[in-house]
């Protein structure tokens, strides 16, 4: 098959659903064998971009181009060239697994051997084996959602296109999947993927694209966004709201600070990092007050994606550096 440059590039692309503008004049450039991640609140257009550049929407305005062909002009070529995990399974729940991903295999044209190979290999890649021979209306939605993962693979493309590839997962399944995905683009597959864990765009996306209300307003690394947000802070959680009033009255009289009453939080910012941690380690100790903890907080993607949308996510911890506070 041809490589081009970029995988996927569009130029304006907009879909509205009458007077519902979905997506509004998107601009994406994503480069072949990388992973990009669309992250978004819901109904910020994620899966209608998704829905285009599978042919499965035709766009109101603009152009978009998949692995160098129109997705208006060329849909046959597109849908040649990619495929797509969609939020729900599309597999015949009547069949097993076994039996969706080898009639699946034999209308991509493999052979009765070759059918069984590639199912086999999908099989023990995600741990499909315990439920292979039920049908997938009996099996669980993790279950169903990793045979259809399996599916979207019975022939390798050269763009996977992932709608929420995990919602459902426990955390072994999902590590699966992550695994999966590096291997493919490490062969040079370039893969597309919405996701509603900001975890899972940290650990693997090359580009982030947020969208809100329809539009791309930030594009960048995991790196990059986070930086957009500033530096490093200190954060002192008081154990009680008197605690917290006395901790706010001296810290402020030391340090530039922000206050979350709601949780009881004194937030520094700490360009010097563990020196700063430090320094209001010490000063906190003096203060004589009950702290539940005192945390160097490193900027995630979860304050890029709220910074950004004014909407939270699917909670993700912080890393952080914790220091105990002498007794």
């Amino acid at each position: 098959m041809p490589t081009t440059e970029f995988a996927v590039v569009t130029e304006g692309l907009t879909k509205h659903f009458g007077d519902l503008v979905a997506v509004d004049h998107v601009d994406l450039e994503i480069p072949t064998g990388t992973v990009a991640a669309l992250l978004g609140p819901n109904g910020a257009g994620k899966t209608t971009m998704v829905r285009m550049l599978a042919t499965l929407a035709r766009p109101t305005s603009g152009s978009g181009r998949v692995c160098g062909h129109d997705i208006v002009e060329e849909p046959d070529a597109v849908r040649a060239a990619l495929a797509l995990t969609g939020q729900f399974a599309a597999l015949e729940p009547n069949l097993t697994p076994r039996e969706n991903l080898i009639l699946i295999a034999r209308l991509r044209g493999h052979g009765r051997q070759a059918a069984t190979r590639i199912v086999d290999e999908l099989v023990d890649r995600f741990d499909i084996g315990e439920f292979a021979g039920t049908p997938i209306k009996s099996v669980s939605g993790g279950q169903r959602r990793r045979a259809d993962l399996a599916a979207s693979l019975v022939t390798e493309p050269q763009l996977l296109v992932l709608d929420e590839p995990t919602t459902g997962l426990d955390p072994r399944s999902r590590q699966v999947v992550w695994s999966t995905v590096r291997e493919l683009v490490a062969r040079g597959v370039t893969v597309v993927l919405t996701t509603q864990y900001l975890e899972e765009a940290d650990q693997l996306a090359d580009r982030v694209v947020v969208m809100d209300h329809g539009r791309a307003v930030a594009t960048g690394t995991p790196g990059q966004l986070k930086a957009q947000i500033g530096d490093h802070r200190v954060d002192v959680v008081a154990t009680d709201e008197a605690g917290f009033a006395h901790l706010a009255q001296v810290l402020e009289a030391r340090f530039r600070c922000s206050f979350d009453p709601e949780r009881r939080t004194v937030s520094i910012p700490a360009p010097g990092e563990a020196a700063d941690l430090l320094a209001v380690t010490q000063v906190v100790a003096t203060i004589g007050v009950s702290v539940e903890e005192v945390a160097l907080r490193r900027p995630t993607l979860d304050d890029t994606f709220l910074a950004l949308t004014g909407e939270p996510t699917e909670g993700n911890p912080m890393d952080e550096l914790r220091m105990e506070v002498p007794a």
